[in-house]
């Protein structure tokens, strides 16, 4: 079986593969996040218990203020935080959480992220060339 390719617009450089967490309900920062384990703990987020972790995470967007990007920020730095991000839109809260981790990230799909990746797909994303592909197993 082939991988699946999509294009979209780079926002910042770089490769990163992992399992996608594909969630339309974006996490909380500042009580979603514990930044000393990577872990999901926002009450009834559809990915409490998980971890951001190595994870590539396709959220509709931020929550909250622009703080909102220094928890992500807290976790990568411990070496805990997500592998990339994908974003349907660009705005003020994820640009910052973009750059402040540094991972590769990827916006304006040519489809909709929330219906053409899964949760659990084994993705790579190139954030240089703006390219999604979901990996076969």
């Amino acid at each position: 079986m082939a991988n699946i390719v999509y294009k979209g617009r780079g926002a910042i450089p770089g490769v990163a593969e992992g399992i996608a967490l594909v969630s339309r309900e974006t996490i909380q920062g500042w009580s979603g996040i514990d930044e000393n384990t990577g872990m999901i703990v926002e009450k009834g987020h559809p990915f409490e218990g998980m971890s951001i972790s190595g994870n590539i995470l396709i959220l509709s967007g931020g929550k909250g203020s622009n703080g909102w990007s220094c928890h992500f920020h807290a976790a990568s730095v411990k070496g805990i935080g997500p592998s990339g991000f994908i974003f349907p839109k660009m705005d003020s809260r994820t640009g910052v959480a973009a750059v402040v981790t540094g991972v590769p990230t990827i916006t304006d799909l040519e489809v909709d992220p929330f219906t053409a990746i899964k949760t659990g797909d084994r993705i790579r994303i190139d954030g240089t060339n703006g390219t999604v592909e979901i990996l076969s197993e």
